[in-house]
């Protein structure tokens, strides 16, 4: 069994939707996928898009993926790498594809010069917090995360 990781294109574009999705069930939040391949296609591939998407392989099959940006931390003075989705098909959970790409991730940050390399994960999510903790990732529980999305988003930006 081969396990490789390739940047994303825009042909991918349906099969990371595909996986979006996936993961929105997974995560109990199907009903908030609202983006459509055209979404993906401008957002990751377009000429302003800060994002980027990975493909993850076995055997030359894709099994998951991974979208992730370049943050900022004034503390550091140093870019971060945030990861934003990662997913890998239930089948091929366990054989090492999940870890081979966050190592893939985290080569990318040290070879950029990142001070950090970030994400979240649900808290009732067990299985990947074993498993992201089993090669020293630490949870922040010091820092809340806040969201202002929807209308929410649009009556605060409409203030004066």
């Amino acid at each position: 069994m081969t396990i490789e990781i390739r940047p994303a294109t825009r042909a991918d574009a349906a099969l990371i939707l595909g996986y979006i999705r996936e993961l929105a069930i997974y995560e109990k939040a199907e009903q908030e996928v609202v983006a459509s391949v055209a979404d993906i296609e401008q957002s990751l591939f377009g000429p302003d898009s800060t994002a980027h998407g990975l493909i993850c392989l076995q055997d030359e099959q894709p099994v998951g993926y991974a979208v992730y940006f370049f943050n900022y931390s004034t503390w550091q003075g140093k870019s971060g790498l945030y990861l934003e989705d990662l997913y890998i098909t239930p089948a091929s959970r366990g054989s090492g594809a999940g870890k081979k790409l966050l190592r893939h991730l985290a080569q990318l940050a040290v070879a950029r010069g990142c001070g950090r390399f970030e994400w979240s994960v649900l808290d009732w999510n067990q299985p990947a917090i074993d498993f992201y903790e089993s090669f020293g990732a630490a949870a922040q529980a010091e820092w809340v995360k806040y969201r202002l999305a929807g209308d929410a988003l649009l009556k605060f930006a409409e203030q004066a």
